[in-house]
């Protein structure tokens, strides 16, 4: 192996495979190295060189340099299997490395590949220089993937896993819709309108919250497009997801509402030591504000990025009054400081655990001790509840099973009209028949008993039929028979 054709290896491979040519170099001196060691002892200090200009080989041993033609007869004899494995690891290791880099760049960007193959819900995609891989678990709810479908999203994650390069693919992160605005929306892409948020439940609802510098453009209506014509695309992309643009502020007081639409808002409490704030809706709007599951709210709070109590007037009034009952009975909490506290958004044993020592010494005016006393026992409390409502959650939990374990008892038929009468003479409960012999007994009229009797069952006097008719055999009733036996 000569200079010449060391260097056309070299060319060779930086132009195929995009591999540096001093990675090539250096991969080449170690596969010279390490075939060369068979031939000397593991006490003499070996170290290959090549030329970058000429390609020529040297090597060096105890820090002189051979013969070059001992050099070649050397090469000549050693074995070429060797040394081409060596060099084949280290172009492998070198071209994944390349890999690694390039698909590092492209964490959190948009790539489109062909599907190769779906294996056991999970999706191969050929992406050209590699094959990644778009797990069930990233994929929209409800999509299904067939050979030959082109398929987008973006790069979740790379890693290294041997000599190869692994890229796992996303449909499911926010990230994806920030993506497909940027492509559907010139806007977005141009950095005129800038998406500022975005909170998602992937193939259910997702909400974007915008902004524009440029206060003659309205940044909602550029993303929804003439006749929703541009958000269009991006639903059809994402199996009919909705979204909802909203227009962001850097208040809360605005950007809260404008997360909860389409519920409309009342008021909002901002609790700046909990990180939570208070929505007040009335009480037509507060299944809409919540939403189904509880999604509305869950997405606007992770849109805003804070905890977000949706309620009405009296909801709060009542939560108020018992917050403030709970917090007096915790020894060092007087009734001024249990207002302050609820007042501040501290409602539960749990919210009230969690504060900081100093900010209820700021608070309380009291020492600290006293306010450590006072969090230690919130924190027993909250625990002592949190048992017992998990205790009533299993209970309730346990009751439902049995009852759906339970045997049902079958429905008893309907009983004939004659059965009706003789399982009354048994014994049973007082019949129609019984009944009026036992009135007519003690009047001693027998006729008028059981003219009263025909009337209560058939209700008020037909005036169009004669009264025998209405009581005739051929009526239909069981009622009406009973009573004719009569």
């Amino acid at each position: 192996m000569n200079g010449n054709e060391i260097l056309r290896i070299v060319d060779a491979i930086h132009r195929d495979k995009g591999i540096g040519a001093e990675v090539v170099f250096e991969g080449i001196e170690q596969a010279i190295l390490s075939a060369a060691r068979k031939h000397f002892s593991e006490e003499e200090q070996l170290e290959v060189r090549i030329d970058r200009q000429t390609g020529e080989p040297a090597l060096i041993c105890d820090g002189a340099m051979l013969d070059p033609e001992l050099l070649g007869d050397l090469l000549g004899r050693i074995s070429a299997q060797t040394a081409k494995q060596v060099m084949i690891q280290k172009i492998r290791e070198a071209e994944r490395d390349s890999l690694y880099e390039e698909f590092l760049e492209l964490r959190s960007q948009q790539v489109s590949g062909q599907v190769t193959r779906v294996d056991r819900g999970t999706v191969i995609v050929n992406l050209g220089k590699i094959e990644a891989i778009l797990p069930r678990s990233e994929q929209i709810r409800k999509e299904n993937y067939r050979t030959g479908d082109r398929v987008r999203a973006i790069v979740l994650d790379v890693r290294k896993t041997g000599s190869r390069v692994r890229v796992i693919l996303s449909r499911t992160h926010p990230d994806f819709v920030r993506r497909l605005f940027e492509v559907e929306i010139p806007e977005v892409s141009d950095q005129i309108i800038e998406v500022r948020s975005i909170a998602r439940e992937a193939g259910n609802r997702s909400k974007v919250a915008v902004s524009c510098s440029d206060t003659t453009i309205d940044c909602v209506g550029a993303c929804v497009g003439v006749r929703g014509a541009r958000i269009r695309g991006i639903v059809e992309e994402l199996a009919g997801e909705r979204i909802d643009i909203v227009r962001w502020n850097d208040s809360l007081q605005i950007l809260v509402p404008n997360a909860m639409q389409p519920a409309e808002v009342e008021d909002v409490i901002l609790c700046q030591m909990l990180g939570k704030v208070i929505v007040l809706v009335r009480e037509d709007q507060l299944s809409l504000a919540i939403g189904k599951f509880g999604q509305n709210v869950r997405l606007a709070s992770k849109l805003v990025g804070w905890d977000i109590n949706v309620m009405t007037q009296a909801l709060l009034d009542q939560q108020l009054d018992k917050s403030i009952e709970g917090f007096c009975v915790v020894p060092g909490i007087t009734p001024e400081l249990a207002e302050n506290l609820v007042s501040q958004g501290f409602f539960t044993f749990d919210d009230l655990s969690v504060i900081e020592p100093d900010q209820l010494v700021e608070m309380s005016g009291l020492t600290g001790e006293d306010c450590d006393t006072i969090i230690e026992y919130a924190d027993v409390e909250s625990a002592r509840l949190e048992i017992e409502e998990r205790i009533a959650a299993e209970q309730r939990k346990l009751a439902a099973s049995q009852a759906e374990a339970a045997p049902r008892k079958p429905l008893k038929p309907a009983a004939k009209p004659d059965e009706e009468t003789a399982a009354d003479s048994d014994g049973g409960e007082e019949s129609p028949l019984t009944q009026v012999e036992s009135v007519a007994d003690e009047s001693g009229d027998s006729d008028a008993v059981v003219e009263s009797q025909i009337k209560l069952v058939v209700g008020p006097e037909d005036t169009s039929l004669p009264q025998e008719e209405a009581v005739s055999p051929g009526n239909s009733g069981d009622s009406l028979a009973v009573v004719e036996d009569v």
